[in-house]
């Protein structure tokens, strides 16, 4: 049988409910309403530019008479003439600069994961004058970009560079080297470079979320004499993992769309150019905005995919995590 008071709950607790209901709608338009101005002004500075860009990379617009650009489908991605393949698909100066960003990005976020990780520790540890070597370790960070790559231009210069003038004094090389015209050096220039400006970027998130770790797990481990290096690997590394996710994420992101730091550096050769600037290189010097938003157009679902890809991962692996 059904309780009296159970009968009886639908009568006195169904105004509660519909209250709460229309509080919660009420919630929901308040909210709408204070986001709307910012979706509005992100559709008309964000989206309708990309959604622009998509649509010229369908025709064969060019810079000089944009107003003439016609649709021709796919053909600035891939089309065959006569028998033979053109387009972005086919080009080896693309995919050239597709395995550039790649090459870049792997290894630049992975060196300023783990120099990110190690000054966090460093930083999130007590020790006299913290604050002052906080605030300095961030001042690459807040050096503008064009700012750092035309002083690390200098320090890197074949005849002028005081990089070259340090190791030839150790006795490091014997000759000088141009750094950033060699294409055995010259992405490796740029790596340091943004190493060197990133890093305090990730030290900065995983530091945030070393802060907020709980003090009882260190205290018990240090009563038990465990290993520091273990209680990293098994204490702090596990709980830090969404920060640090989040963290490669960013950078990820970032560095897949990587142009100026490199622009500057080595003007875009061959051995070095980015996707991005392929893309520049196509709108501005050939005048080709067909080709150059067909580019733009790819690198944006590339970086649409490993973003989703990555969150993706990260749910699974924060799930499982959360499971044990």
């Amino acid at each position: 049988m059904v309780s009296f008071a159970a009968a009886l709950s639908p009568i006195f607790w169904g105004d509660q409910m519909v209250h709460q209901s229309e509080l919660t709608r009420a919630r929901l338009r308040s909210a709408w309403i204070f986001l709307a101005p910012m979706l509005i002004v992100l559709a008309l500075v964000a989206a309708w530019p990309l959604l622009r860009t998509i649509y010229l990379g369908f025709t064969d617009a060019n810079l000089s008479d944009p107003s003439k650009a016609q649709f021709i489908g796919f053909d600035n991605f891939l089309a065959k003439y006569e028998g033979e393949w053109s387009g972005l698909l086919v080009d080896p100066q693309w995919w050239n600069a597709v395995w550039n960003t790649v090459w870049f990005t792997v290894r630049s976020v992975t060196i300023e994961t783990v120099l990110g990780t190690i000054v966090a520790l460093v930083l999130n540890a007590n020790f006299p004058g913290r604050s002052i070597v906080r605030a300095a370790v961030l001042v690459p960070w807040a050096i503008p970009t064009i700012v750092s790559a035309k002083m690390w231009g200098w320090m890197l210069h074949d005849q002028f560079g005081v990089l070259n003038t340090i190791l030839q004094n150790l006795h490091i090389i014997s000759a000088p080297v141009a750094w950033t015209a060699n294409a055995d050096t010259a992405m490796w220039a740029v790596v340091i470079v943004d190493v060197w400006k990133t890093t305090p970027f990730m030290a900065l998130l995983i530091l945030a979320a070393l802060q907020m770790l709980p003090s009882d797990c260190y205290e018990a481990a240090k009563v038990d004499g465990i290993n520091p290096i273990k209680v990293f690997f098994k204490v702090t590394l596990p709980l830090i993992r969404p920060a640090l996710l989040v963290a490669v994420i960013f950078r990820a992101l970032d560095s897949l769309r990587i142009f100026d730091l490199i622009y500057v550096l080595t003007s875009n050769s061959r051995d070095t150019i980015s996707m991005s600037g392929y893309a520049r290189q196509q709108l501005v010097d050939f005048q080709e905005v067909g080709i150059g938003s067909a580019a733009a157009t790819l690198l944006f679902i590339v970086i649409a995919i490993i973003t989703v890809l990555a969150l993706t991962v990260g749910k699974v692996r924060l799930a499982e995590d959360t499971a044990r």
